[in-house]
């Protein structure tokens, strides 16, 4: 019997729906304790919406990554160039997402996906990758510092009618 390998495959349109709930069920899973049911409810509506998720996976400078265990898919990660970055920055890529469902926690999933973006970062011959990550998100925080992130800036992240911070990190990639 064949051992369970991760795959990490490029997602297109046939993916939105799982991409959807995945989203959805991994930002209310991590996020839901600390933010009221109305902004949860709010942001997941509007940012997980099929013709928002259909107008992003059709998006020439996002790109989304699947990873899929025995057909299944159990995460993703997406990343944005260009426009498509939430805050312009030169000669980058930003993560946007890196979302694991909560059952596969702790199997190097999000490490499988992070180094996706760095081997996209170095196909596209960009310097930087980037990403901003709620301040108050300690567990991606450290994630982030253990794969040589520093931070660099700030920005405001609004969850429904909340203005959070981010903290916005990046890592040079040679």
């Amino acid at each position: 019997m064949q051992p369970d390998y991760i795959h990490i495959i490029k997602a297109d349109l046939g993916d939105i729906s799982a991409l959807r709930q995945i989203g959805m069920q991994t930002f209310y899973e991590t996020f839901a304790a600390e933010n009221t049911e109305a902004d949860m409810q709010q942001y997941l509506s509007e940012n997980f919406s099929d013709e928002r998720m259909i107008a992003e996976v059709s998006n020439p400078e996002a790109f989304f990554y699947i990873a899929e265990l025995n057909n299944n898919i159990i995460g993703y990660l997406k990343l944005n160039v260009g426009g498509a970055q939430t805050e312009p920055q030169e000669n980058a890529l930003e993560i946007e997402r890196i979302y694991v469902l909560k059952e596969y926690h702790g199997k190097n999933v999000g490490q499988l996906l992070y180094e996706k973006a760095v081997a996209v970062t170095r196909e596209m011959d960009l310097q930087w990758l980037w990403l901003g990550v709620w301040e108050q998100n300690h567990k991606a925080i450290r994630f982030y510092e253990k794969n040589g992130f520093v931070p660099f800036d700030k920005h405001i992240f609004r969850l429904g009618a909340d203005e959070q911070t981010d903290v916005m990190m990046r890592r040079f990639i040679e």
